[in-house]
């Protein structure tokens, strides 16, 4: 397995230990491989659930310019419920989980 296929791995056994949800794995693999090089580098690949300014690049560079959504408080309280969920204990939240969960909340799988 490559490194990729063991980080899509991580971030499926994330999602069902924290979300309770058997992820799609197509769509997992397919939001991963859209981070890009990003999922190596060890802070880009996080993503803070603490810090708003981090939380508003999730909303304008993923469900907007990503997702081509229009932005509306409801994006914000999409992305706060997701990283919620995750875990405010948990440090290490994968953006690839992330990213996941906010197009499967949205049902914009048909992006990728």
């Amino acid at each position: 397995m490559s490194k990729r296929d063991d980080l899509i791995v991580k971030y499926a056994e994330d999602i069902k230990e924290k979300f309770g949800e058997t992820p799609d794995m197509d769509l997992l693999t397919k939001v991963t491989v859209g981070l890009g090089p990003a999922i190596y580098n060890i802070d880009a690949s996080k993503v803070s659930g603490s810090d708003d300014k981090e939380l508003e690049t999730v909303k304008k560079n993923y469900l907007m310019k990503k997702l081509g959504m229009d932005d509306d408080p409801k994006l914000m309280e999409a992305v706060k419920s997701v990283v919620e969920k995750y875990g405010s204990s948990n440090r290490n939240k994968h953006r690839a989980v992330i990213y996941y969960m906010l197009c499967k909340h949205f049902n914009k799988a048909s992006i990728y």
